[in-house]
């Protein structure tokens, strides 16, 4: 047996120094949820610069806590503390991100992650097992998160900048097209779409029941629940032919089958249909995702995606993490002949998907 290379001593203490960011980052989380919860960022935004003091009485809160609860905001960055004022306050950009409902819900980001931290020993046992874990043995808080952290996603790109990529698909929708949201969730895209294309029909499918509902009550008070039609499915068996478009909207990584589920699309379509296929931003090289946003993936992907896959059945397990060529194999082996990027974002990847 080779003796172990003794370790340097600077590196050791460098590896320490990412680790205790990586604890303050974990310590703060939920920090971020109770701010949320409390309206304690809502009330700073509105109301600031203030103490802890004025804080508290604003929102009928533990003054004492709330000192504390600052000086972790301020040690983050998500508020800035004038010493001299001994005041607390929101930036522009801070009440952007983390208040203006314009912005990105971080706070999403936040609950999805509590659902893992959660769970993480079913999933350490998903391991062992090698069974998986299926995303409705996950906390509720995952589908709360999910929903919350992509919807504004959505709202920002899939009308204005998504579908104009897309060869024909937007003067459908505008004149009234059938669309199936397949994997929709809490229904966040399809509410979207329905919202900028009132001329056409939605169908949302989901394979957990609770999601459903939850997607037909977010329909209602939306006001578009007289054109959407939320059904519990299967990816590879959701009924209805002839759609215009399907859309997958992060979702085929998690499925135990994609290419059963890319075959079932492939026969649902129209003949001149179009597969709206989003997925989580990824380089074709594996070591090209040795990076921040691939850190986020990779993780999720082993906590949740890969998860799923595997108590699905796991045919094929792709991961968040899927190389394009990957994703084009796929679509080519369901039938489809024309696979193409259309656009992407940091942390997305649109690809127009047709017979």
């Amino acid at each position: 047996m080779v003796a172990p290379t003794p370790p340097d001593p600077k590196k050791v203490d460098a590896f320490m120094g990412k680790l205790v960011q990586d604890m303050g980052a974990l310590a703060h989380a939920p920090t971020v949820l109770v701010g949320e919860q409390l309206g304690l960022y809502k009330t700073l935004a509105e109301e600031g610069p203030m103490t802890a003091v004025e804080l508290a009485k604003m929102t009928h809160t533990e003054p004492r806590l709330l000192r504390d609860w600052l000086g972790a905001q301020a040690a983050a960055g998500y508020v800035d503390y004038d010493a001299t004022q001994q005041r607390f306050s929101l930036s522009p950009e801070q009440r952007f991100v983390l208040v203006d409902t314009s912005g990105p819900d971080v706070t999403g980001a936040f609950i999805l992650a509590s659902a893992l931290a959660n769970d993480w020993r079913k999933i350490a046992e998903s391991y062992k097992s090698g069974k998986g874990m299926g995303w409705h043995e996950h906390h509720q808080d995952l589908f709360v998160g999910t929903e919350r952290f992509f919807r504004p996603g959505y709202v920002a790109n899939l009308v204005p900048n998504w579908l104009p990529t897309l060869d024909g698909v937007v003067s459908k929708l505008t004149n009234g097209a059938k669309v199936a949201d397949v994997g929709c969730g809490h229904g966040a895209s399809t509410i979207v779409l329905a919202r900028a294309f009132p001329k056409s029909k939605f169908f949302g499918f989901d394979y957990h029941a609770p999601s459903i509902e939850a997607a037909r009550v977010a329909a209602k008070e939306a006001g578009v629940d007289d054109r959407i039609t939320f059904e519990v499915a299967e990816a590879d068996g959701f009924p209805g032919k002839d759609y215009d478009l399907v859309a997958f909207f992060d979702c085929l990584h998690d499925m135990g089958d994609p290419a059963g589920a890319s075959a079932h699309v492939r026969a649902s379509l129209k003949s001149d249909g179009t597969w709206l296929l989003v997925e989580p931003f990824a380089n074709e090289k594996f070591e090209d995702n040795i990076n921040p946003v691939g850190r986020v993936f990779f993780s999720a992907s082993s906590l949740v995606c890969a998860p799923a896959a595997l108590a699905q059945g796991g045919k094929e397990v792709l991961g968040a993490q899927s190389p394009e060529s990957v994703l084009k194999g796929i679509a080519h082996r369901a039938g489809f002949s024309k696979f193409r990027l259309a656009t992407s974002t940091p942390f997305n990847r649109v690809f127009e998907v047709r017979p």
